[in-house]
């Protein structure tokens, strides 16, 4: 018999967001609190533990339940990127007190928020990207999120990188001229080309936001300068190569369209079609499966307690519970 709980987590690199709720996906209690990333503590696995198992004894305990109430848990983890940190996390969930849970990496949360049937692609493009997949007979797959020896070459990080250096080859390294040049020096504060390479060193030494530099190669590949269009099509193709490559090595249904969700920042806040157009393109040629293509309009967290009520109840979450579900959390997230 089923026990009446399940917990979800979608731990990212900054926040960490815990959720309960009863079998009928009727929303019990949540927390919000800072990273448990291994990647991103300095006590590492240990940390994780640490962190996760505070947070979850005082998600329970404002209802007075223990981990005897809870069913399963389904865990999506930044950090989570190949088999060594997969059996290193298991360990520590197991360690907390679950016997009956998923953990993978949160890119899969996004997949199970956007899906219909909760099988397909997932495509992160944000700061950095990943993809996942999930075909119909349960089988996973990630490809990237390890950086460049992956072919990680998207996500904002990587656009403001390419802006930048290829703003570095067209003033001093016989580049192509472009319309990015001065609007770039500006955002940089630089009056004088001899400033460059201090100015993005002196970038590089701290925090900032990658959107800016993002919103100008979309605005100027809009306008057709070439080399705008250069970096959105390295993005588009990398980004293709990956959610192709995700398909390939999976086992869809050939008669039937493969769901890809595309969630991040870089995907869902541009107001030009440039780059999903491109993308489209890329993966219609990696690829003889049809796609059906869906923005994210909701937070990925979702996917976590989705994905937790569907492998509770073995089948997908009635779609009048998702709506109800999805409409809740947004509020909260």
């Amino acid at each position: 018999m089923c026990k009446p709980y399940i917990i979800g987590v979608d731990g990212g690199n900054t926040k960490t967001d815990y959720f309960l709720f009863d079998l009928e996906g009727n929303f019990i209690s949540s927390i919000r609190a800072g990273t448990c990333s291994h990647e991103s503590l300095p006590d590492s696995y240990e940390g994780t533990y640490n962190e996760m198992k505070k947070r979850i004894n005082q998600l329970l305990s404002k209802e007075n339940l223990t981990l005897d109430d809870i069913e399963l848990g389904v865990f999506g983890l930044a950090g989570l990127d190949v088999p060594k940190q997969k059996e290193k996390l298991d360990e520590v969930i197991r360690k907390i007190g679950f016997t009956n849970f998923v953990a993978e990496n949160d890119g899969y949360l996004g997949l199970k928020a956007g899906s219909k049937t909760g099988a397909g692609i997932c495509s992160i493009n944000g700061t950095g990207t990943v993809t996942t997949g999930i075909d119909q007979n349960g089988n996973r797959l990630q490809i990237g999120g390890v950086g460049y020896i992956a072919g990680d070459d998207a996500g904002g990080a990587f656009i403001t990188r390419e802006l930048l250096r290829q703003v570095h080859n067209a003033l001093y390294r016989c580049g192509k001229d472009s319309s990015l040049v001065e609007p770039t020096l500006k955002l940089l504060g630089v009056e004088d080309k001899i400033y460059y390479i201090q100015a993005i060193s002196e970038l590089y030494r701290a925090r900032f936001s990658h959107t800016p530099y993002v919103k100008l190669v979309f605005e100027h590949a809009d306008n057709g300068d070439e080399l705008a269009l250069e970096i959105i099509d390295k993005v588009a193709e990398a980004l293709a190569r990956s959610t192709a490559g995700c398909i390939n090595n999976l086992n869809f249904h050939k008669d039937k369209k493969v769901e890809i969700i595309l969630a991040g920042s870089v995907w869902v806040k541009p107001d030009t079609t440039i780059l999903i157009d491109a993308y489209k393109e890329y993966v219609e040629e990696f690829t003889s499966y049809q796609c059906e293509y869906i923005i994210l309009q909701v937070p990925p967290g979702i996917g976590a307690v989705l994905w937790a009520l569907e492998l509770a109840h073995r089948r997908p979450v009635d779609e009048e519970v998702k709506k109800r579900i999805i409409r809740e959390m947004s509020v909260l997230l």
